[in-house]
């Protein structure tokens, strides 16, 4: 595989032709070949592969053949396509590796010296090896020089003279005399340290023998320091015989290669009668496939490893970009609305554009916040404490907790996080709970599709190598790296406000933020237990972060709830605390008037004065039927949502009685649906039953509050009803109050508006025989089965032998029980022969 520009160079004949014809070298045309500026008188070999392209050379009487090496830098065919002719690669060849220029001529070597030896030797053929990075030389002598002689001379020039070429400044250019037959092919491939020596009989018909290890190493170890010499097993069936040489520098075998191929080992060298024929050519000692072979044959080590490196990254580049996206979504960084020259542009439309104010809804919540001033000044000043603990506003749905706490209480505070726990919560699967709970604190990018990948990777790797490999991440590990994230994002918000400046610039991190309790961010919770019974995996593990935070004085935490039972879930975070409460009640009566007025008059208060001069009415003063508003928020109570609807409808221009009439009958439709009859359609376990339902809605439309253990006491709620309480008290149907000691002491309505939608519905004669009848219904069963209970008992006791005296009390006592289930069932069928005549005849 010579290239043509290799094909024809020659020796020069005197040291000025050598200097001109150099010279010539470097400044030729760079698409002529070697051969062009070739000395006259010279031959040279045309092609890589052989005279006449047979692969071998020939020699003749008073011919001899050299190899030398480091002629030209090894493996350099790598850098030649092989599908390439050899006049493309010309150029490259002849600006950096043309012997004439590199000073590694064979040819220039042999007449020097021979000059000084004073032998005569010619070189009259060389043929190039690329790939091996050397030449063979054909020479001619006079007869009376032997080739043995040649070689020494050669090898004491190199040795006094080494030629060292810039490719290789520390190892010089090795020669010698060629034994056998050199096989020169022009195929791509690679040398190898290693060689495979393959004994065959040089005449068909003949038998070859297989050398010892004494023997190769009497014929290779001239050629360079062998490390191994590996015979063929003697039960290997595999022919010709081989054996595997190793040699310590790939330089050594490819002299050993060349120069020994075609070698015939004589009968007296043990080589047998007609002698072995020695066949050599490399052998790859590593596979070629051997790093991904290892890759594939290793599961257990690769995969961990693969897994940690991943790992590794996402650490090192994801994580940075995370915190810098949550920092940015709570200092509200990339909000424009936040921007304070967008703020002034704005300011300055509007006064050009006095047409675009709006109406602000929350203006009647200026009543309500003078009413819970003492709480919001409360909340402040919790937060300037350094006080390691939670503050808990709980309140029921729709107090206004979220507006008091972010609203009023932190209106003033830059830099606060709201986390809410609805979405989070009702989130379907995993990756939609991972986005949501991402989402809130604005941690982005996130892979939430990765997750089943990489659940579907680790099972099929558990499978092959039977261990964990720990690609996959449990939902708990992924939403505890959101939550550290966001920590880390909090921290660094905290101390970003640390001034060199400052009288305490010098201390530490942790006594900095434990010193300025005013420079911590808050993180408001909302929503906390909501669903609380679906599952508290999210809950605590967000309890467990914000305890994290609130020791380690990186935030303020403040939970939002409507679970009077908060306290149980929050003491497994922060067992050794005493949390800062403030319970929201309802609205009082005159605060809830003023807050529906102050609705009411809030259209008009944009209005242009009247142009007679007269002073502006506002509704307040000119509607007659707001005189209904204290009898109409009587029944209402003053949870603010069900004030602002009253308000609304109104404004729509109904009555006060009209319109709470309207509010009672919706409120009282939503009492149906959600725990009566809407219950029977749900799948999965009932918490409670209709019955049960049914007896607390007819008991409070009588009292506006009942006595907690009087109700457990009923035989409806004998089964499991403290937990049947706890559960409709958590779909807030009921509200359970607690007496000073802490114990669950009265049970009233969910609502205030729910008392007046109580007795709406016992007004029904035919809703309330039907549910009636159901209870009484459950109420027979009871006391059936507990006739049936003492019948068997009465049983047993009769088929005692003798029927002793002692047996009379419990007798008696069985039969006064049965008799007084009697009773109970026939007033339960009574009752119930009533009712189904209502039923009968109503509609």
């Amino acid at each position: 595989m010579f290239p043509t520009a290799a094909r024809h160079y020659a020796a020069q004949r005197s040291s000025v032709h050598v200097r001109s014809r150099l010279q010539g070298v470097l400044t030729r045309n760079p698409r002529l070949p070697w051969s062009a500026y070739a000395p006259p008188g010279s031959r040279y070999a045309s092609l890589q592969a052989g005279e006449d392209k047979s692969g071998h050379i020939s020699a003749g009487p008073d011919e001899g053949l050299l190899f030398f090496d480091n002629v030209f830098p090894l493996k350099i065919q790598k850098l030649i396509s092989p599908t390439l002719e050899s006049d493309t690669s010309s150029s490259f060849l002849n600006r950096v590796i043309n012997p004439l220029v590199t000073g590694t001529d064979p040819k220039t070597v042999i007449d020097k010296a021979s000059a000084k030896a004073n032998i005569s030797i010619k070189a009259t053929e060389t043929l190039l090896r690329l790939n091996e990075g050397g030449a063979f030389v054909k020479f001619t002598h006079d007869g009376s020089t032997s080739t043995s002689k040649v070689e020494k001379v050669l090898k004491q020039y190199l040795k006094e003279q080494p030629v060292k070429p810039w490719w290789s400044p520390w190892r010089r250019m090795h020669v010698s005399v060629v034994q056998g037959r050199p096989w020169v092919e022009d195929l791509f491939r690679m040398p190898s340290p290693r060689l495979r020596v393959e004994f065959v009989p040089p005449e068909p018909g003949a038998e070859a023998v297989e050398l010892s290890q004494e023997q190769l190493y009497s014929f290779f170890r001239q050629y360079g320091k062998l490390q191994d010499i590996v015979i063929q097993p003697p039960d290997s069936k595999v022919l010709p015989k081989f054996a595997y040489l190793d040699y310590s520098k790939l330089s050594n075998a490819i002299m050993a290669k060349n120069c020994l191929h075609g070698f015939v080992v004589p009968e007296a060298e043990g080589g047998g009668k007609t002698g072995t024929l020695l066949r050599l050519k490399y052998e790859q000692k590593i596979k070629a496939h051997w790093i991904r072979d290892w890759l594939v044959n290793h599961p257990r080590i690769v995969i961990p490893i693969v897994a940690a490196l991943v790992a590794g990254i996402t650490v090192a580049i994801f994580d940075p970009i995370r915190t810098f996206f949550v920092k940015a979504h709570i200092t509200r960084t990339l909000h424009l609305q936040d921007n304070k020259y967008y703020k002034k542009l704005v300011g300055y439309a509007t006064d050009f554009i006095p047409w675009h104010h709006k109406v602000d809804d929350d203006t009647g919540m200026d009543v309500v916040w003078d009413d819970r001033k003492d709480n919001i000044e409360q909340i402040q000043t919790w937060l300037m404490e350094t006080a390691d603990t939670f503050i808990i506003v709980q309140g029921p749905r729709g107090s206004g907790k979220k507006e008091l706490v972010l609203d009023q209480a932190l209106k003033d505070r830059k830099h606060k996080l709201v986390i809410d726990c609805k979405p989070i919560q009702e989130a379907r699967g995993d990756s939609a709970t991972i986005n949501a709970a991402a989402a809130c604190v604005g941690y982005k990018p996130v892979f939430s599709w990765m997750n089943s990948i990489s659940g579907m990777i680790d099972m099929a790797a558990q499978g092959a190598t039977g261990v964990k490999t720990g690609f996959s991440e449990t939902l708990d590990s992924q939403l505890a790296k959101i939550w550290n994230t966001t920590g880390n994002a909090l921290r660094q918000i905290a101390l970003d406000q640390r001034h060199k400046a400052d009288k305490d610039a010098h201390l530490g991190d942790d006594e900095w933020l434990e010193a300025h309790p005013e420079k911590r961010p808050v993180v408001v919770i909302d929503n906390f237990l909501h669903k609380s019974q679906e599952g508290g995996v999210v809950y605590d593990k967000i309890a467990d972060w914000a305890a994290r935070l609130t020791t380690a004085n990186i935030a303020h935490v403040v939970f939002l709830t409507n679970d009077v039972s908060y306290s149980k879930s929050l003491s497994k975070a922060l067992p050794d605390r005493v949390f800062r409460n403030i319970p929201l009640a309802d609205c009082s009566p005159q605060v809830a008037k003023k807050y529906v007025l102050r609705h009411l008059d809030a259209d008009v208060a944009d209005d242009p004065e009247p142009k007679d001069g007269s002073e502006k009415q506002v509704p307040s003063q000119t509607r007659d039927d707001l005189g209904e508003l204290d009898t109409c928020l009587n029944l209402l109570g003053g949870r603010l949502t069900d004030l602002e609807f009253l308000a609304r409808r109104i404004k729509t221009g109904e009555t006060p009685i009209k319109a709470v009439n309207a509010i009672i009958d919706q409120s009282a439709s939503e009492i149906l649906k959600m725990y009566i009859f809407g219950i029977a359609d749900e799948e999965g376990d009932k918490k409670w039953s209709p019955e049960q339902a049914w007896l607390l809605i007819k008991e409070l439309a009588k009292n506006e509050s009942l006595r907690y253990n009087e109700l457990l006491l009923s035989d409806v709620f004998s089964t499991n009803g403290e937990k049947t309480v706890r559960a409709l008290e958590q779909a807030e149907l009921i509200t359970i109050v607690s007496s000073p000691s802490g114990r669950p002491s009265q049970i009233r309505p969910g609502k205030p508006v729910y008392h007046p939608a109580f007795k709406r519905l016992t007004e029904d004669k035919v809703l309330k025989s039907r549910l009636d009848l159901a209870i009484l219904k459950e109420l027979t069963k009871v006391e059936s089965a507990t006739i049936e209970k003492c019948e068997t008992e009465l049983l047993k006791l009769s088929e005692i032998e003798g029927r002793p005296a002692m047996l009379a009390g419990r007798v008696q006592y069985l039969l006064a029980k049965l008799q007084k289930s009697q009773e109970k069932v026939e007033n339960y069928e009574g009752e119930m022969g009533v009712l189904k005549k209502v039923l009968g005849s109503e509609h």
